[in-house]
């Protein structure tokens, strides 16, 4: 509710809704393979690894309104991300850094949802709306795109690690049940939400490294995601109108072969979100959204920009 600021889309009515986003997220690993001999002394070899990633995203969004209280949506993305990954490879004993670039272009992974506005308030009370959402996997999945190894993902040193082409695709089916609230207290609406997302286990996955050699993986099965919001929007005319919020996403840890992997931890994303929308015709809206990362596996930086059309 955070993006489409109201309650739902008018009985026999479409929305059109071409969509641009950009986002930009940096990260630093520092991997150490060695002995202590004193607490300021490290015999070994260390790796470091900075990774800055930049991911454009353009989608089309249909809404339409089977009633008054219900609507649907379809959502088809266009994903192009560019990683430069800087390192001083592990085992090699280098100091001198250098630069693995690659990048991915293709179709995202395919949504499609419902809303459905569950009360008609009094007496200040809040609207609820309930809502669903599906998530396929046709974008490029991440187990297909060739890695950079040729033995190294099951044991050996050789390569880099790291895919030769970015996914565009998270690899699993989802399902995303959620609750939303709204409070008009004039000129402000009041917004909050809850949401849950669970994706589906894949069994028996290999991945794709150098060759066409496949390294089994298993059964996989992603963590959970709980998702909470709130926020405010505020009218300060006729035309235009500015909100914010906050967005937290708590994320369980992965399972591999019935267990959770090692390396897994539950993870939270944070969020602080600021939008802007000006009324161009009583049928188009420009919606601008920037988001800035409150904790260090969020992107950095969120920008977007949507332009819904009503019919």
């Amino acid at each position: 509710m955070f993006e489409q600021p109201g309650i739902l889309t008018g009985k026999g009515k479409l929305v059109l809704e071409p969509s641009i986003a950009y986002s930009y997220s940096s990260s630093n690993r520092v991997a150490l393979v060695g002995y202590t001999v004193i607490p300021s002394l490290l015999i070994g070899l260390v790796d470091v690894r900075e990774v800055k990633r930049n991911t454009l995203t353009g989608a089309m969004s249909m809404r339409y309104g089977l009633s008054s209280r219900l609507e649907v949506e379809g959502k088809l993305p266009y994903v192009y991300r560019h990683d430069d990954t800087i390192s001083r490879e592990i085992f090699t004993g280098s100091a001198t850094d250098s630069v693995f670039r690659t990048s991915g272009k293709a179709l995202g992974d395919a949504e499609i949802g419902a809303r459905y506005q569950i009360n008609q308030p009094r007496d200040g009370l809040p609207y609820l709306v309930g809502s669903l959402r599906f998530k396929a996997r046709n974008g490029k999945d991440p187990f297909e795109v060739v890695t950079d190894c040729a033995t190294r993902c099951i044991g050996s040193t050789t390569g880099t690690g790291l895919p030769l082409d970015l996914p565009t695709g998270s690899g699993f089916y989802s399902l995303q049940p959620g609750l939303t609230w709204l409070l008009p207290s004039d000129p402000a609406v009041l917004f909050g939400g809850v949401s849950y997302t669970h994706s589906f286990k894949r069994n028996n996955i290999t991945r794709l490294v150098l060759n066409g050699e496949r390294e089994p993986i298993g059964d996989v099965q992603p963590g959970g995601v709980i998702g909470l919001n709130f926020g405010m929007g505020l009218s300060l005319n006729e035309k235009t109108a500015f909100s914010m919020g906050f967005d937290i996403n708590s994320v369980g840890r992965t399972q591999q072969n019935g267990t959770p992997v090692a390396s897994s931890v539950r993870t939270q994303l944070a969020s602080l979100l600021l939008g802007y929308s000006y009324r161009v015709s009583p049928k188009t809206t420009v919606n601008l959204a920037l988001s800035a990362g409150l904790t260090r596996d969020t992107p950095d930086l969120s920008l977007s920009l949507r332009l819904p059309f009503s019919f």
